[in-house]
């Protein structure tokens, strides 16, 4: 049955009526400001909450999320969620999750037009381009997917990696790390892709900026 709209009030109130009993003070904490550590590039999908799969609270992590977790450098929600999180809140980790059965990257692998979101993915056709000998050399359709799922995520690091945001960062002495993880809705675990990248050694050449630093 559909949840009424109604009851996202009831359930707001039960929230607070528990967190203040059980974190006496915690609302009146959380609205002096935030200092995160984390921030998150996950998909818009509604199964993959951050904090809930985390295990974390309200301050904790900060969100970005759209269709298949995608880093698009031509995306000024995502640079700006992105600046704002480096350069101002100074998270020190950042997180791509994608998903296994994400619908974003399973129609990307077929050809049929949905509409607009054609163009969005796009991009992860481009990621199918790049792995196209070994994921076709996969006969099974969801393992193939799935492989899809962390193909993207391992490009999204990547093209992170690639921001001058991110560079600027590391150039400043800047601790920041980039991470790339799968979330497994039929068990509810994450896996780490072990993807991570620590500095600008490990991008391509043709990447690297002077380290003449702007923000």
């Amino acid at each position: 049955m559909a949840l009424a709209y109604e009851k996202l009030f009831e359930q707001n109130k039960k929230w607070v009526e528990d967190m203040n009993r059980d974190n006496p003070g915690f609302f009146e904490t959380l609205a002096k400001g935030q200092s995160p550590q984390f921030l998150w590039i996950g998909c818009s999908d509604s199964r993959v909450p951050a904090n809930e799969i985390t295990g974390t609270l309200p301050g904790d992590i900060f969100v970005h999320r759209n269709i298949a977790n995608m880093v698009i450098h031509t995306d000024m929600n995502m640079l700006s969620v992105l600046d704002y999180s480096v350069n101002v809140l100074g998270v020190r980790h950042i997180i791509v999750c994608g998903h296994y059965g994400c619908g974003g990257v399973a129609a990307a692998l077929g050809n049929k037009q949905v509409g607009l979101i054609d163009n969005w993915l796009r991009h992860i056709k481009d990621v199918y381009r790049l792995h196209k000998d070994e994921l076709e050399a996969i006969e099974d359709q969801k393992t193939k997917t799935d492989r899809l799922v962390e193909l993207n995520v391992h490009e999204q690091v990547y093209d992170l990696s690639k921001t001058s945001i991110v560079q600027n960062a590391w150039a400043r002495g800047q601790f920041l790390h980039l991470h790339g993880l799968v979330y497994d809705i039929a068990n509810g675990l994450l896996k780490d892709l072990n993807v991570t990248v620590r500095d600008n050694t490990e991008i391509d050449s043709v990447y690297k900026f002077d380290t003449g630093v702007l923000n």
